[in-house]
């Protein structure tokens, strides 16, 4: 529902555009506090999309016929911040409709970019206004081209936040596509799925050049089934998941990007190369299924990683998908995820690897999440403000980061000066970015349907509107 007031005017005088708007929300979820406020008025810079003050309703007027801007009258539903997929692949589909092989080595950069920019509409109409993508998969630096039609102030094509690493970072022989007639080459037709590095030295050298190239984060395959052609002839050890690179290796990466202020994911899904992961300061974990030894429980192996700021993304939905649910290596994700769980570990961000499921099911993550056990608020702060907290610059990391979080308030963060991706998002507070999502569902009685894409009636980015009414405007 929209309301508008507007001054009188004389008739065929132009009037400058009103410089707020103000949003009107029944219910406002804050993942700072973990509540539901009641009637709350969000007012918004129409130029920078800021929003510059959260009021209760019953604090200001509630009679606004001299309020000569827009008022966009929530209040029949719950408003939150605009969630955060902190793992998506744009540039794949689901493996159900085409395999992973034949996307990377049969589909052109073309057709891949394409269906990248359905993805991304796809992806804000559920309600997702940020993401961040780990990896093209074999098309090259595309991100980077799909980042400026995205984020920034000439963005061309509606679609969240987008922060890339161009291509994720591999040793010899590890990642696909594999050539069954070439089998000591990497990739088929020149095309690989990630960029090839053995040595301290083209480690540091594929870190400067994903950097070089634009990347926001740093992506290692720390782990991987690197005798997957054994397969044939021996299940287990082809399907085993290995170290790929020794630690020296790892050392040189992460210290590297972090001297260039960029944050590193590692793809890593056993324990004993996580652990590792850790003690080198890796900024999110991706996967870590399988937190189980044979002398300990999950619960003992994630005390480790307790205590420290690294990122927990489980992609739980990703496994969920590939095995519908049943089997060992769903078994390992879901008992992993529940003995963070049961160490009450707050460091999570939702994160689905999506692309291996469809884009727009993103918050199949969220709900997987509570199925688990998850109390549904705080994955209402995973995925929001804990995206953000994954996601966002080193920038705002440390003592320099604690300062400038406290200074959000006095509007310095226009998006105008330190760029799209810069801003503070993920909580609804005065200098964070207008990135707001509404949805008529009950949280605490059917937490699923309230975050499916079918009931997020209302997306803002930025302050601008995409989709009103559970209708996209563009």
């Amino acid at each position: 529902m929209q309301l508008t007031a507007s001054a009188p005017t004389l008739e065929g005088q132009a009037q400058p555009a009103a410089p707020t708007k103000i949003v009107l929300a029944g219910k406002l979820f804050d993942p700072y506090t973990l509540q539901l406020l009641d009637n709350q008025a969000i007012t918004i810079c129409n130029d920078s999309g800021m929003i510059l003050d959260v009021s209760p309703l019953s604090a200001i007027s509630s009679n606004f016929a001299s309020f000569d801007g827009e008022v966009i009258d929530l209040r029949h539903l719950t408003v939150l911040p605009g969630f955060v997929d902190t793992h998506v692949h744009f540039f794949l589909h689901p493996y159900a409709e085409t395999s992973w092989v034949d996307q990377v080595t049969k589909e052109s950069i073309v057709e891949r970019t394409i269906k990248a920019t359905v993805h991304a509409k796809r992806t804000l109409m559920a309600g997702f206004t940020a993401v961040r993508d780990l990896g093209t998969e074999g098309a090259g630096d595309a991100d980077i081209a799909l980042r400026k039609c995205l984020s920034s102030p000439g963005a061309l094509i509606p679609g969240p936040r987008y922060f890339c690493v161009t291509r994720a970072i591999a040793p010899t022989g590890t990642y696909g596509p594999k050539s069954s007639l070439y089998v000591n080459k990497e990739g088929i037709d020149d095309v690989t799925g990630v960029d090839v590095a053995d040595g301290t030295q083209e480690c540091v050298k594929a870190v400067r050049r994903q950097i070089g190239a634009g990347a926001d984060w740093i992506k290692i395959y720390a782990d991987y089934a690197v005798r997957s052609r054994a397969s044939e002839v021996s299940c287990r050890v082809g399907a085993a998941s290995m170290a790929t690179f020794d630690y020296d290796e790892l050392k040189a990466m992460i210290c590297t990007a972090h001297a260039y202020g960029v944050k590193v994911a590692a793809h890593a899904t056993n324990r004993s190369t996580i652990i590792p992961l850790i003690s080198l300061g890796v900024d999110s974990i991706e996967h870590a299924y399988d937190m189980f030894a044979p002398d300990s429980t999950a619960v003992e192996m994630f005390e480790e990683y307790a205590g420290h700021k690294t990122k927990y993304v489980p992609t739980l939905a990703a496994y969920y998908t590939m095995t519908q649910g049943k089997g060992e290596i769903w078994d390992r994700a879901a008992n992993s995820f529940k003995a963070a769980l049961e160490l009450d570990l707050d460091n999570i961000s939702c994160g689905g690897d999506t692309g291996v499921f469809a884009h727009g099911a993103n918050a199949l993550e969220l709900s997987l999440m509570v199925r688990l056990g998850a109390d549904w608020k705080k994955v209402l702060r995973w995925a929001t403000l804990g995206g953000w907290e994954c996601i966002r610059s080193r920038m705002w990391e440390g003592e320099a980061g604690k300062t400038r979080l406290a200074q959000v308030g006095d509007l310095k963060e226009d998006p105008r000066i330190v760029g799209d991706n810069e801003v503070p998002f993920g909580a609804v507070r005065k200098g964070f970015i207008a990135d707001l999502i509404a949805t008529p569902g009950n949280f605490a009685a059917d937490f699923e349907s309230a975050v499916s894409a079918e009931n997020i009636q209302f997306v803002m980015k930025g302050g601008k509107i995409y989709k009103r009414d559970g209708l996209p405007l563009v």
